[in-house]
Order: structure tokens, then C-alpha cells, then sequence
């Protein structure tokens, strides 16, 4: 055997110690930083799995106390949205939360009611469920409270290019209404007539309330009724009480299970 193999096979000999000892000194970290791959792989999966569990859960008895609502089984129905609130995952709380509101204006307890709602407003970080929750109180108290009342909670919603300025123009211009402010309620009613993306239906009513305004002597601008629709004509003035129920139809925008919540 030559010199030369010598060296070689004593320079293979030393390198493989070297590895070796690197391999014993680096072995535990390499390992425990696999180990714990391997562990937050499975614990995000199993989180993922339990969160959609309960998601699943949670909606199955939301429904659940829908179902409750549509038979007239309120107190059932409270109790089950109770425990939703209490126990439900992901957004189905607050869903329920909104339900309830609704459920308690249902049975004519209209102050707890918009007392609810105005907890809603004060505790949702999202923006849009605490107009909701806003506009909801707002055209409760239509009835119930005063136009400063409505308009502490519906004022600066009924400002363009808010998505819920229509409802919450419906709700002033009714208080307006109900307060005697006619040309108020009239500039609230047209403001939403006005708007390009009023559909037929909400443009319908606003012409019977302005018809009625035109009945009871407001100076009603000409083009406003006809805009509104072919149903829009001038109304007898016993249109009037059918005015004053309108602030429940904002009620159906409480959020329901999507299609996917409002």
C-alpha cells in the first residue's frame, strides 16, 4: 500500500470521527426541532378539527332555535339562543345575540329589546355589526321613543355612502314624521328615493310616505312620488297608520344563517 493511501484512509477515518462527534453534540437539537415540526403540524390540525367541530355545533342549534321562533315557541327559543350565546364557536354568539334583540321586540319588550341592541353597538369591534345593531334600536324607538332618541343612533348612518344609510334615512324621516317635522321627513324619505341603489321595493314605500306627506299638506317635489313607482300615487289620508308600522320591516336585517351573516 502506497504512502498516499495511507494518508487518505487516516484523512477518511478522522473526518468520519469529526462527523460523528458533530452528530452526537447537534443530534438532540436536530430531533427536538423535527419533534417539534411534527407537533405543531398536529396541533393546528387537531385545532382546525375542533373549532370546525364546534362551528358545526353551534349552528346546528342556532337553527335549532330558528326553528323554535317559527313554530311560536319564544321562551324555547330564548333558552336555546341562551345557550348559543354561552357556549357557541366562532360568530355564532353574536349572531344569536342579534336573534334575541329580536325575539324580545317579538314579544313586545321593546325597551330590553333596544337595550340589547345598544349593548351590541357598544361591544362589536366590527364596524358594520355596530351600525346594525344601531339601526335595528333606532327603528324600534320609532315608536317608542323620541326623534332624539332615533337620531342619536341612526344620524351619522344616514350619511351617503354608508350600506346602511337607506335603512337609517326609513327610521329618521318616520320619527321626523311622528314628531311633526314634516319637511324633515320628507328631505329623508327623498334622500332615499334619490338613491341609484334603492331597490323597487323600498322605493314603493318611500312613495306612500310621501304621498302621505302631500295628503297632510307638505310641499312634496313633483318628480319625487312618480319616481318611486306606479304605486306611489297619493294616498288616502288613512295611509297614515300604515306608516307608523314600518320601522319593524328593518327588523329582517338582523343577521340570519347565510347562505353566509347579514
Amino acid at each position: 500500500m502506497s504512502q498516499d493511501n495511507i494518508f487518505r484512509e487516516v484523512d477518511e477515518e478522522l473526518r468520519s470521527d469529526r462527523m460523528r462527534a458533530f452528530w452526537r453534540r447537534f443530534a438532540p437539537y436536530v430531533i427536538g426541532a423535527a419533534v417539534a415540526v411534527v407537533a405543531l403540524v398536529a396541533v393546528n390540525e387537531g385545532w382546525t378539527w375542533y373549532h370546525s367541530n364546534n362551528a358545526a355545533a353551534s349552528s346546528d342549534e342556532l337553527y335549532r332555535a330558528f326553528d323554535l321562533i317559527e313554530a311560536g315557541d319564544l321562551g324555547g327559543a330564548t333558552a336555546q339562543l341562551d345557550a348559543v350565546i354561552a357556549n357557541g364557536s366562532g360568530s355564532y354568539p353574536v349572531l344569536a345575540e342579534f336573534r334575541k334583540a329580536g325575539v324580545l321586540a317579538r314579544e313586545g319588550k321593546t325597551a330590553e329589546a333596544v337595550a340589547a341592541y345598544d349593548n351590541l353597538a357598544n361591544t362589536q369591534s366590527d364596524a358594520r355589526l355596530r351600525e346594525l345593531a344601531l339601526v335595528l334600536a333606532g327603528t324600534l324607538l320609532v315608536d317608542t321613543g323620541t326623534l332624539a332618541d332615533v337620531e342619536a343612533r341612526v344620524g351619522t348612518i344616514a350619511a351617503e355612502g354608508n350600506p346602511l344609510r337607506n335603512a337609517a334615512r326609513e327610521a329618521l324621516g318616520l320619527a321626523q314624521y311622528k314628531a311633526g317635522d314634516l319637511a324633515a321627513a320628507q328631505a329623508s324619505f327623498e334622500a332615499v328615493v334619490n338613491d341609484p341603489f334603492t331597490n323597487g321595493t323600498t322605493r314603493n314605500r318611500m312613495g306612500y310616505y310621501l304621498a302621505q306627506l302631500l295628503a297632510e299638506g307638505a310641499p312634496v317635489d313633483a318628480q319625487a312620488a312618480p319616481e318611486a313607482g306606479p304605486e306611489a300615487a297619493p294616498a288616502p289620508a288613512q295611509a297614515a297608520p300604515e306608516a307608523e308600522p314600518a320601522p319593524a320591516e328593518p327588523a329582517a336585517l338582523a343577521p340570519e344563517p347565510a347562505p353566509a351573516a347579514q
